[in-house]
């Protein structure tokens, strides 16, 4: 998987994943990126900023990696003591999971899951988006939302779910114990046959004449109201 981007980069070289191969634009300067790339002993290809290959043509900021492909990591690893989960059903737009990862990252959530068909995966744009966040997040990827509702459940999850039509609002709900919270897709919400496996039905008020929010942001004010939950407990 190629990414690109100071900031990217950075989170990438701190962390643990295997780094293939680096392009550098002749000039980067970025001493404490340099610094990783030689403490990583991670050989330096440079490229000309005028160059007319169209490898280079994407925003990279003087700096591409090569990486190895991101690392889902199984439904077991998110079954913690008070796990806090966002289950993504079936999101589309690679900036809305780039986005939402990095807000379970800035929050200290335990973890997201997305379903393998009819969503995005973790590619190029939500490794970008998330600023690097990925690198710190645990992504499960399923093969069926509803079976693994039926699951979490099993484990002693409790569902919560964003509806247009839900009567209680978002911050009248506990969020105390494992809790996994569903974020519908762009266009439709949570399909009918996940909104049968809620527990908690909730909405995020609308004032204005817009029915609806990004679902990222659904997601946010939902992830830090568990925060807001959690500490005051």
């Amino acid at each position: 998987m190629l990414v690109c981007g100071r900031n990217v980069a950075k989170e990438i070289l701190l962390g643990n994943k295997k780094v293939k191969k680096c392009y550098l634009q002749e000039g980067f300067k970025e001493e404490n990126i340099l610094s990783l790339l030689e403490k990583r002993n991670i050989k330096i290809n440079y490229f000309d900023k005028n160059t007319k290959d169209d490898f280079f043509k994407m925003p990279h900021q003087g700096i591409i990696l090569d990486i190895e492909d991101f690392k889902y990591s199984s439904l077991d690893e998110l079954n913690v003591d008070n796990a806090k989960v966002i289950i993504l059903d079936h999101l589309e737009d690679p900036h809305n999971l780039g986005a939402i990862v990095r807000t379970v990252e800035a929050a200290n959530l335990t973890g997201i899951i997305i379903p393998k068909d009819r969503a995005t995966d973790v590619n190029y744009t939500v490794v970008k988006t998330s600023a690097g966040a990925i690198e710190n997040v645990k992504i499960s990827q399923v093969a069926n939302i509803n079976s693994t509702i039926i699951k979490l459940k099993e484990l002693g999850f409790w569902i919560v779910g964003t509806t247009l039509n839900a009567t209680d609002d978002f911050k009248d709900i506990d969020y105390s114990g494992k809790i996994a919270v569903v974020i519908g897709n762009e266009g439709k919400g949570i399909s009918e046959s996940t909104i049968k496996h809620l527990d908690f039905n909730v909405k995020i008020p609308m004032y204005g004449k817009t029915n609806s929010l990004n679902a990222s942001v659904a997601a946010a004010l939902m992830i830090y109201e568990i925060v807001r939950k959690g500490k005051d407990e």
